[in-house]
């Protein structure tokens, strides 16, 4: 005769014992989840930039030239080039790897059909086997290795669109710089062809002088030689004028032989210097530093998910099937099975290990290469404020050498006539101020550069769809 109370005495001790194992079961899944730790990068940012402006910085940057043509070669290659298409195809690619990792979320179903005949010489019958199957397989995420997966992969595909708003922002910073070298270029051939104009009147007029007995030979042969010399940059010029018009090409998409049909006129005037605002906000604003953000968070996911591995998985398995000896009685017999696996790693040889030490040497390598990234963005945007600053000072000054040597040659020429100086004096005069006025447009130039690099350096990536992809924001706000 069983005792109530004993038997009741013994269910509570083992409902008891089952859930006692089920909280250390819990205890250990939290303790042994896989944990990492976010480094803070081991640089000191300042307050401020030396120097800042007034004018507020757009998106579109480039619109502060206030120049049409220039906005429409920028709008133009940002839709053409091929580099930057290369590089939103990068983008896609990194957005499907994101669903191919989200698909581990989700169990994996395959069907199977098999249907098999034999066919007896001794009996003179066939037998037919019919079978119908479907099977699940479902990796339960236990320490969230799937997660941590799927996650490194956003971040990588977030960097990606960093990585493609850079290279639209390169883009358009190259046609901006090519856009004005072109105009540089006209300028400096229409200098060349007005100096080689002068040389010949003044090597015209030393000839006539030459003819009354007032000059000697050899000035007339320094004359000619300084005529050719310019005749050369002239050359030179049209040389360097026709390559950046291929190269501009090239940046349109264009085959260098088109023909692109541009008014090329003056230098435009400085426009005012930007706002440069807080280190603070250029972190956050550009798109280089961005890329490097996000690849050090997908890194430190990596890290992650390759704990993970220490620690059991669950596979939980199920099937359905059928068969039968013809298609009439297919679907009368059914088999049901559902299996659960806990498979935990003992012994791997240390590989377990040494990929975390691997996934952690990779996390510190993306870690201090995003604070070089930010320490390398503060010094560009120092380095154009100082180059621009100087350069608009050693415009200044090759204005006033311009205007010195101007003079020079006038007086010495007027003295050369009159039989005061010799020739030589004239040529060094002559010579210098063109000279001169060649690298005073050069200076005009290489100061516009500058101001691009200024903008190059606080621009934030602007948005820009190639095409109308909807996987896209999804992507890139972690949906």
């Amino acid at each position: 005769m069983i005792d109530v109370g004993e038997f009741k005495c013994e269910c509570e001790k083992k409902i008891d014992r089952r859930t006692g194992i089920v909280m250390l079961i819990v205890i250990f899944i939290v303790g042994c989840s896989p944990k990492t730790t976010t480094n803070s990068i081991p640089i000191q940012r300042s307050a401020a930039f030396s120097d800042t402006g007034t004018a507020t910085l757009s998106e579109k940057w480039w619109k502060a030239f206030n120049d049409p043509q220039l906005n429409q070669l920028v709008d133009s290659a940002l839709y053409s080039n091929f580099d930057l298409k290369t590089t939103w195809e990068r983008l896609k690619a990194a957005q499907a790897v994101v669903k191919r990792q989200s698909s581990n979320y989700y169990p994996f179903v395959d069907a199977s059909l098999r249907a098999e005949k034999n066919r007896s010489q001794s009996q003179f019958r066939d037998s037919e086997v019919l079978q119908l199957g479907l099977s699940a397989d479902y990796e339960v995420d236990l320490w969230g290795k799937i997660k941590s997966s799927v996650q490194a992969e956003r971040y990588r595909a977030q960097a990606s669109y960093a990585d493609f708003q850079t290279a639209a922002l390169s883009l358009s910073a190259e046609i901006a710089t090519t856009w004005f070298q072109l105009i540089e270029a006209k300028n400096q051939l229409k200098l060349a062809s007005s100096q080689v104009d002068i040389n010949e009147q003044v090597l015209r007029s030393i000839k006539a002088r030459f003819g009354y007995g007032q000059v000697r030979g050899v000035d007339i042969l320094r004359q000619q030689q300084l005529l050719e010399a310019t005749r050369e940059r002239e050359l030179a010029a049209k040389v360097r004028l026709k390559l950046l018009e291929h190269q501009l090409a090239v940046l349109l998409g264009e085959t260098p032989t088109e023909n692109l049909s541009l008014a090329l006129d003056s230098l435009p005037d400085l426009p005012p210097l930007p706002q440069t605002g807080l280190p603070v906000e250029l972190v956050e604003r550009r798109p280089d530093v961005q890329n490097a953000y996000n690849l050090l968070q997908a890194a430190d996911r990596d890290l992650a998910a390759a704990i993970s591995n220490r620690y059991p998985r669950l596979n939980i398995s199920a099937s359905i099937s059928t068969a039968a000896i013809n298609a009439d009685k297919l679907f009368d017999d059914w088999a049901y099975s559902v299996a659960g696996n806990l498979l935990a790693p003992l012994f791997y040889g240390r590989q377990i290990n040494a990929e975390i030490e691997r996934s952690e040497a990779i996390r510190n390598q993306y870690l201090y290469g995003y604070g070089q990234a930010v320490l390398t963005a503060f010094r560009e945007v120092e380095d154009a404020l100082v180059q621009e600053a100087m350069q608009q000072q050693t415009i200044a000054n090759l204005k006033e050498q311009v205007k010195l040597s101007e003079k020079t040659y006038k007086q010495l020429q007027l003295e050369y006539f009159n039989g005061m100086s010799n020739y030589l004096d004239v040529l060094t005069a002559l010579n210098a101020q063109q000279e001169l006025q060649r690298s005073l447009l050069a200076a005009n130039l290489t100061l516009l550069e500058y101001r691009i690099l200024l903008y190059r350096a606080l621009a934030g990536g602007f948005d820009l769809r190639l095409e109308k992809v909807s996987e896209t924001g999804d992507v890139l706000e972690g949906k």
